[in-house]
């Protein structure tokens, strides 16, 4: 699993602290918008996003001046094919808890935007999904949006969708979470690789030798 993007799921549960990321990863990708744009309209700072600083690094450097430092996450980011990519694994994804409150964060058109967020202290853990049109929809780990689209009939496919009470029993959902519910997150993550052939190198991300920006928490 050291790339795709089906081991941020296998180790969705993981503690052990590395100098990178790896446990309680929150993903957001974008398509459509200007790497560089994106992050600025989560919050990055111009100076850092513009050093590249690893985040091995950066975490031995202060926040940006201006700011309470207790309300900043940190964030890794990089860019393949036309997709970009921010991981965070603090409680959720700031596009995802900020796009309602930040204008800049509302996505323009044409603009493809796809976010697991792990929602920590607000659960389930979801994803929201733009398909170009500004319009978001939701599903939580283990359903589609119901919009019929290409990400539903992938998490379909990687086995992401888990049998819900109009389809079975109460008993039988509650026995299918127990027996299966350990691996939705590897298989939501599967499911998202396969719908954006995108790959994120497992051992760079834990390392923390992807480029890295502080974000404020909105």
């Amino acid at each position: 699993m050291t790339n795709g993007l089906s081991w941020i799921g296998a180790h969705a549960y993981t503690a052990t602290p590395v100098p990178g990321m790896r446990g309680g990863i929150s993903l957001t990708l974008a398509r459509g918008i200007d790497p560089d744009e994106f992050l600025i309209n989560l919050g990055a700072d111009l100076d850092q996003l513009a050093a590249r600083t690893p985040l091995v690094e950066l975490r031995s450097q202060p926040t940006p001046p201006g700011h309470d430092p207790t309300r900043y996450a940190y964030a890794m980011y990089g860019s393949e094919g036309e997709w970009t990519y921010v991981l965070e694994n603090d409680h959720a994804a700031t596009w995802a808890t900020g796009f309602r409150r930040v204008p800049s964060m509302r996505p323009g058109p044409g603009e493809e935007i796809l976010c697991a967020s792990r929602n920590l202290y607000s659960p389930p853990a979801a994803i929201l999904h733009v398909e170009g049109d500004e319009v978001i929809r939701r599903a939580e780990f283990g359903t589609t949006t119901g919009h019929e689209s290409a990400l539903d009939a992938a998490l379909t496919a990687a086995g992401a969708v888990f049998p819900s009470i109009p389809d079975a029993t109460a008993d039988e959902v509650t026995a299918y979470y127990e027996q299966h519910g350990a691996r939705l997150p590897t298989l939501v993550f599967t499911a998202l690789g396969a719908y954006t052939g995108l790959s994120i190198d497992q051992d760079a991300a834990q390392a923390g030798n992807l480029p890295a920006v502080h974000l404020l928490t909105p």
